[in-house]
């Protein structure tokens, strides 16, 4: 557990953790060899010499003075650590999510991390303030009893070390019976909290269909199935911890009789024996805390366990030699891409020359997203290259490839802030005028100027306070002042109503001059004014050429153009 955390924290923030567990160590230690001091004091009372029993009480005394300033001096290190740890944990991912592909952070996972971020680094945090100290003292305590032992009898010594391969093996099988019923605790959990998440933000679409009572049934599962997985994770160690207990009363039992047996034949005087009872008896209350504490530590283990997975996704390869792009033009040769056993792209290859405007369009699930998540290099590819300026998107630094590309996407995402806040995100020194010029652009103003706040506006969490077409406007708006040569468009109008797509379309046409541009639309004069449309299906591309040229040719796109008429009529 200690290797593991020391692990995930990194040599950077491990530090403040080495030194509580070398202070808690000592600390333990000395608490178990003090009681090495109530064998002799223990003898003097028995055999009738009180007058020799004062000098070990003070041993004694001073000693349990020196472990309760060890003690609290551990205690406070723990706590101080406890905050470090979270400092710690939370720029390590903070760090290391900000080298992963932009591609990994798919729905699922982005709700992972968010639990990662809160319930796990919050249990993990608390080994150190709250657990880390009686685990040590567990351990440590009753070996150095047993050191302590070997210096007055040492077949009772041997006795006590049984305990040490019983417990391991008690405590391994546990662990082992309990770690798939933790893992799915957790599984339960994280789908619980995003039922929670999806039934909040869906609510007006749920309500306008009417359809509240059964997504709510779908949350009542997930809730249920939690407290399912909780109570079989936490039934699962009742049996370990039976086993453990009987264990300890085992080998303190076979220490005892052993400890008759040996007075019994005179190798062992009565007072010592009491003597040694005592430190033995000292010794069964932490051993049998392992129980409870084995069962925390493996909640805690299995969080942490979570964390050092996404600490060990490799990040995005850097460029050893960055190359800088000649132009902005776009390449795409013979480039495969497969997620999961699906082959998304199979040999796609296009060149976008530099301004040059081009649409994509397919059915759903050709694989058109895709290609521009490649463009963007959200994933690598797993053959074939994509280039930009003549360059591999993989040899061009990644702060050099995103200043050259802005990126519109139909689900937009919003910081909790002001409207100008979330503009000015695609240029923080942006003077007053030029954000104000990109909102006429992008049809901002209009917004901007019927709300109450204006400009400081809060957007909410999401932009959850703007409406769709609202937001299409500030993300169009970034883009501009962003003003980036080469424009990423992904379906940026589909899910607006007529007159905010109306809006939206206009920023667009603004947003696109003079950019090179590819595009996945569905609108009709879009697709038509582009300078070239590329049809994809199952990952090829199955036709191409200008809007008249493909239409004259009768094939998959004219087909396409009909559907599209006819829905549009």
């Amino acid at each position: 557990m200690i290797s593991l955390l020391l692990r995930v924290l990194g040599e950077r923030h491990s530090g403040p953790l080495r030194r509580t567990v070398a202070l808690m160590s000592v600390c333990a230690v000395v608490e178990g060899l003090s009681y090495a001091l109530l064998i002799p004091l223990l003898r003097a009372l028995l055999d009738g010499r009180a007058r020799h029993a004062w000098p070990w009480l003070a041993a004694f005394a001073l000693a349990v003075l020196v472990t309760s300033v060890l003690g609290y001096f551990s205690d406070k290190s723990g706590f101080r650590t406890g905050g470090e740890l979270s400092r710690g944990l939370h720029h390590r991912l903070g760090d290391h999510l900000a080298g992963l592909p932009l591609g990994w952070f798919t729905p699922r996972r982005v709700g992972d991390v968010s639990g990662l971020t809160s319930r796990s680094v919050m249990e993990v945090m608390s080994v150190p303030a709250h657990r880390l100290r009686p685990l040590i003292n567990a351990v440590l305590i009753p070996l150095s009893v047993v050191v302590v032992l070997f210096f007055f009898e040492w077949r009772l010594a041997l006795a006590g070390l049984v305990a040490v391969p019983v417990i391991t093996g008690v405590q391994r099988w546990t662990s082992k019976a309990t770690a798939r019923q933790d893992a799915e605790r957790a599984r339960s959990s994280d789908e619980a909290a995003g039922r929670v998440v999806e039934f909040v933000r869906a609510q007006p679409v749920l309500r306008a269909g009417g359809r509240t009572g059964e997504r709510f049934g779908l949350l009542d599962d997930a809730l249920h199935q939690q407290w399912r997985s909780g109570r079989r994770a936490a039934l699962s160690g009742v049996p370990g911890m039976l086993g453990l207990t009987f264990s300890v009363q085992a080998v303190f039992t076979a220490v005892l009789a052993l400890g008759v047996h040996l007075t019994l034949d005179g190798s062992l005087g009565a007072p010592e024996l009491l003597a040694i009872m005592v430190l033995a008896a000292r010794c069964v209350e932490p051993l049998l805390s392992l129980a409870d504490l084995g069962g925390i530590m493996r909640v805690s283990r299995g969080e942490l366990e979570r964390i050092d997975a996404v600490l060990t996704e490799p990040p995005l390869p850097r460029a050893e030699r960055p190359t800088v792009p000649l132009d902005d033009g776009v390449e795409l040769k013979s480039v495969c891409f497969q997620r999961g056993d699906r082959r998304v792209l199979d040999g796609l290859s296009l060149e976008v020359e530099p301004g040059r405007r081009v649409a994509v369009v397919g059915s759903s699930g050709a694989g058109k997203s895709t290609l521009l998540q490649l463009v963007a290099r959200f994933h690598d590819v797993d053959a074939g290259v994509v280039r930009l300026g003549g360059v591999d998107v993989r040899d061009i630094d990644s702060e050099e490839l995103m200043s050259r590309l802005s990126m519109v996407f139909q689900d937009v995402y919003l910081f909790e802030g002001t409207i100008e806040d979330n503009v000015r995100i695609g240029r923080p020194d942006a003077t007053a005028e030029e954000v104000r010029a990109v909102a006429v652009a992008a049809s901002l103003d209009e917004v901007v100027d019927r709300l109450p706040d204006g400009w400081d506006t809060q957007v909410g969490e999401g932009g959850a306070a703007l409406s769709g077409g609202e937001r299409q406007r500030v993300s169009i708006a970034r883009a501009l002042l962003k003003n980036a040569p080469v424009l990423l468009l992904d379906e940026a109008t589909s899910a607006l109503d007529p007159e905010s797509e109306a809006a939206v379309q206009e920023g667009l046409d603004r947003l696109m001059a003079g950019r090179t541009v590819i595009m996945v639309a569905h609108r009709l004069s879009t697709v038509e004014n582009a300078d070239l449309i590329v049809f994809l299906d199952d990952g090829r591309i199955v036709e191409q050429g200008t809007h008249e040229e493909l239409v004259r040719r009768g094939g998959r796109y004219a087909e396409f153009w009909r559907i599209a008429a006819d829905a549009a009529a």
